[in-house]
């Protein structure tokens, strides 16, 4: 009796293991040997979960014992060392779409993705050093300290908006019941970010001298002609970087002083807004205090601007301006309540610094008999598009706003300039190069300007440049101002005030032949001032790695 139990019981073993040989055999024969398809997620589920498992509780444990700071040598040292051994699969910002990557089975995650992110930092230095069987993940035979460092820049690949939204239609708030509660409510929840913030430019772009009398700059006690106000006359100042300019308050109203004090040369110089020099100009009188700053200003600089009552829940730019109302995610914290520019579509993502940082007007003009300069009624959640539209521009001719190739003119036209580029294409978005929230950066930078653009792009990299060095794409000596990025590509052309000019934001390199074609300075020019173009156009002929066709007109 026993021995026919141990029968059955063997041969309902065998049966099982049979079936599940079948069913293996046949899995493998319906899937086949292709690796063109995705991994069923059953499959991917279960790898993940011995993944995990498969990495001793002792090393899953270990802490990242270098500096993993962000701007840390540390984090840079991986950042090159992910260039040379990491990118031809993952890609440069760990998304993994690449040829060789997306033929590989399985295909390599998302480094970026949630997964990865839940990885201890024993984890990722486990697999790093010791490769993952089954897959295109090698083991590295790289020190210790380099794996570590990779491991430590893995927690800071740049982040590109997705085509396509992370928050669909059903998740983004679009205003509704929530109203603003201005940037102080956040404070609590968000005191780290708060706090730095608070030190920008965006949050003190305007004061009121009464409670910051250190807001003025220039000494008001010096006489000078300009200036027909005192001290006690301003209501509010208005910047503090390039230009500071002055308003008075009448009534509900603000109206700027005709005088301004430019900050790089230390002089005042006049502020009119004469015919030509913006589309509204004609459509008010010609005299400063009978153009109010609420249609033509005040909306980007504050948050909020009711132009039924001309008041704003806070000046200057809050975090509101670029998050939208915020009573719903204050009283039910931890929901998506509230618009995160970050998980946006690169579009709506850029939008958020383009309400502003463009020239433009509103698609319906005059408002309740006023011309408005700022996208009334818009505010994230919504579509920018359905409320504004960019300065028009016919290629070929020179305006106060564009050089005859499209370029802007002028400062606060970054959106027009960006919105032209490869990069925007892209999906490369404002906050891939600065930070909102602030920085210690120039221009609020993620990284100081020689770095920055090393975030994305390298010698030999899928983003290029297409050199073996820096120094041999840029034919300037290492360390100097022509070997930087941004000389090249980021010329400062735009004008803010007399000759103070910011960056053009297209990133297009303007060649010398096209300062002679179309009157647009170009970066040669700009930093060799003592010659001509023709001086230029000669000297990039001499550079074999670029198309002669390309230097002797447009070139990207």
């Amino acid at each position: 009796m026993t021995s026919n139990r141990a029968l059955k019981i063997t041969a309902s073993v065998a049966v099982v293991i049979a079936v599940v040989i079948v069913g293996l055999y046949g899995l493998i024969i319906w899937e086949g040997s292709s690796a063109r398809e995705d991994a069923p997620a059953l499959e991917a589920s279960v790898a993940q979960w011995l993944l995990h498992y498969t990495v001793p509780a002792s090393v899953r444990a270990m802490k990242n014992p270098l500096d993993v700071a962000a701007a840390s040598a540390d984090v840079e040292a991986g950042h090159q060392v992910y260039t040379k051994k990491c990118e031809i699969c993952h890609a440069y910002d760990g998304g993994g779409r690449t040829e060789i990557g997306s033929g590989q089975y399985p295909r390599p995650p998302d480094l970026r993705g949630p997964d990865v992110e839940r990885m201890s930092d024993g984890e990722l230095f486990y697999h790093l050093k010791n490769g993952i069987r089954h897959t295109g993940m090698p083991a590295w035979t790289l020190p210790d300290r380099e794996l570590w460092q990779v491991s430590a820049y893995l927690r800071h690949l740049p982040r590109v908006a997705a085509l396509s939204p992370q928050m669909t239609a059903e998740q983004l708030p679009t205003g509704g019941a929530a109203h603003y509660v201005g940037s102080a409510a956040c404070k609590d929840c968000h005191s780290a970010i708060y706090d730095r913030w608070k030190k920008t430019r965006m949050a003190n772009v305007v004061q009121d001298p009464h409670t910051h009398p250190e807001a003025i700059i220039p000494d008001l006690s010096k006489p000078d002609p300009l200036v027909t106000f005192a001290k006690d006359d301003i209501a509010l100042t208005y910047g503090s970087k390039w230009k500071q300019r002055y308003f008075k308050q009448v009534g509900d109203d603000y109206f700027v002083f005709p005088a301004q004090w430019d900050v790089t040369h230390k002089v005042w110089r006049p502020y009119f807004v004469k015919n030509g020099m913006d589309w509204w100009a004609p459509l008010y009188p010609p005299d400063n205090m009978q153009r109010p700053t609420g249609p033509l200003c005040d909306g980007c600089h504050s948050v909020n601007y009711d132009i039924d009552t001309k008041k704003v829940t806070e000046w200057n730019v809050g975090c509101e301006k670029c998050h939208g109302p915020g009573s719903d995610h204050v009283e039910h914290q931890g929901r998506p309540n509230i618009v995160n520019p970050a998980k946006l579509s690169y579009v709506q993502a850029n939008d958020t610094c383009i309400q502003c940082h463009s020239q433009g007007q509103p698609l319906t003009n005059p408002i309740k008999g006023k011309y408005y300069d700022w996208p009334v009624g818009f505010h994230m959640g919504k579509k920018l598009v359905d409320f504004w539209k960019l300065e028009d521009h016919k290629l070929g001719e020179l305006s106060f706003t564009h050089f005859p190739d499209g370029t802007a003119h002028k400062n606060r036209m970054q959106g027009n300039d960006f919105v032209q580029s490869l990069m925007y294409t892209r999906g490369v978005t404002c906050t891939n190069c600065h930070d909102p929230h602030g920085s210690d950066n120039e221009a609020m930078l993620i990284k100081p300007v020689k770095e920055v653009c090393s975030t994305c792009h390298g010698p030999n990299t899928q983003n290029g440049p297409h050199a073996p060095t820096i120094e041999a794409h840029t034919h300037h000596a290492p360390g100097s101002a022509g070997s930087e990025c941004v000389a090249c590509h980021m010329p400062k052309i735009e004008q803010t005030i007399a000759d103070v000019n910011v960056r053009a934001h297209t990133f297009k390199f303007i060649t010398p032949a096209e300062s002679d074609a179309l009157k647009i300075p170009n970066a040669c020019n700009s930093c060799h001032t003592d010659k001509t173009t023709a001086w230029a156009t000669e000297a990039l002929r001499g550079w074999q790695d670029r198309s002669p066709w390309r230097m002797a007109g447009g070139a990207n």
